[in-house]
């Protein structure tokens, strides 16, 4: 008692509080005060881990909503559009756990056509097994599949991984390792999200946000003939006040990036064989991820290559824009994560008809009477001819 004696001394307030009579009530409540304290010394942690792991397994939940919904709509879409014979489930949950290795780097000279070359046979392997999955599937329905297939990856990687990470910190029972993944799983979650709309998109063959600079392309030579120029790649050709202008773009409607950086190589190359002349500008529109507190479908102009993925395409641009030593412009279209992927919102559209606008001042104030330009509008042409 000598030692809980001292404890009531040095705590006079709580005896003042229930008066001098209430030594044992003051007694019992400082007891459970000291208990709580060292419990908490020494389970604390182990609650806090309890508490994250049920917030990561309710976040998990949803992913996992997420990517079965995924997956139901990608095998009801290829037996939709594709009447296979044979019911296309196995090979479809097979697709989904596809992988891809990037080359190694340890001797990064040359390791951008290694690149190249893996994501060509990627893309054409994949492209195969959504035509053996759809056989009666016309080419923009098969891109518009891959498309969906593709995202449909996307989700069930994305829920793997969190998982194992998960079941990972829980069996090694990794203090740290289970805080981080609670801190960043709001940012998953709402990634993942934006995915929801990608396949609906997808599916049903719906413009998307990420279209928007393949947009531009198509309204500037509205009514023109596209030509073939590389794999995938069409280009037209017009007139901006009284400059002789190339637009190129992927080829649609079917769901299609294209080689962009093969296509502005091939074109200038033809030009300077044919007639010794070179373009005088490259200007490029995309899509560009805005920061938050950003309007949706705001333009902005800058320099470089403007284009997403790996950086292949954006390599094989810089090297001939350098070779040439051709003016590179850029026009960009801001829009979220989640709008990019989505169908195209009236913002993006409205944003469209601006960058319009900015391209012909690029064009005016870079240029003169009689040179040619390039532009190259980057993205997806799901929905776009």
């Amino acid at each position: 008692m000598g030692q809980f004696q001292m404890v009531l001394v040095e705590m006079p307030l709580l005896s003042g509080l229930f008066g001098e009579q209430s030594n044992i009530l003051t007694w019992i409540i400082q007891v459970f005060f000291l208990v709580f304290i060292f419990a908490y010394i020494f389970y604390g942690q182990r609650l806090q881990m309890a508490l994250w792991a049920r917030d990561i397994e309710r976040s998990l939940y949803k992913l996992k909503a997420l990517r079965d919904k995924a997956r139901e709509i990608s095998i009801s879409t290829v037996k939709e559009l594709g009447k296979p014979e044979v019911d296309p489930t196995s090979r479809i949950d097979q697709f989904l756990e596809r992988f891809f290795i990037e080359p190694v780097n340890l001797d990064p000279a040359g390791i951008v056509w290694k690149l190249d070359h893996l994501l060509n046979v990627r893309d054409l392997s994949m492209k195969d097994e959504v035509r053996r999955l759809a056989p009666n599937a016309d080419e923009s329905t098969i891109n518009n599949l891959e498309n969906l297939l593709e995202a449909a990856m996307d989700l069930n990687f994305v829920y793997r991984y969190i998982r194992h990470y998960y079941l990972l910190s829980k069996r090694t029972k990794s203090y740290l390792l289970l805080a981080q993944l609670q801190m960043i799983m709001p940012i998953i979650l709402e990634q993942a999200s934006a995915f929801e709309g990608a396949i609906q998109a997808f599916s049903k063959g719906q413009p998307i946000g990420d279209g928007a600079g393949a947009l531009v392309a198509n309204k500037l030579v509205r009514g023109r003939e596209w030509k073939k120029i590389e794999k995938d790649m069409v280009f037209a050709e017009t007139n901006i006040d009284s400059r002789k202008v190339y637009v190129l773009k992927a080829e649609g409607p079917g769901g299609n990036v294209g080689k962009p950086g093969d296509a502005i190589t091939t074109l200038i190359e033809n030009l300077k064989s044919s007639d010794s002349s070179k373009p005088s500008l490259i200007i490029m529109v995309d899509a560009a991820l805005k920061f938050e507190g950003e309007k949706t479908g705001d333009v902005a102009e800058g320099i470089g290559a403007a284009i997403g993925g790996i950086g292949v395409e954006r390599f094989k641009i810089e090297e001939v824009a350098n070779k040439y030593k051709i003016p590179l412009f850029a026009v960009v279209i801001k829009e979220s994560l989640r709008e990019a992927i989505s169908p195209m919102k009236k913002e993006i559209y409205e944003g469209v008809e601006k960058a319009l606008e900015r391209i012909k001042r690029i064009i005016n104030e870079n240029t003169k009477e009689g040179d040619i330009v390039i532009i190259a509008g980057i993205g997806n042409t799901i929905g776009i001819a």
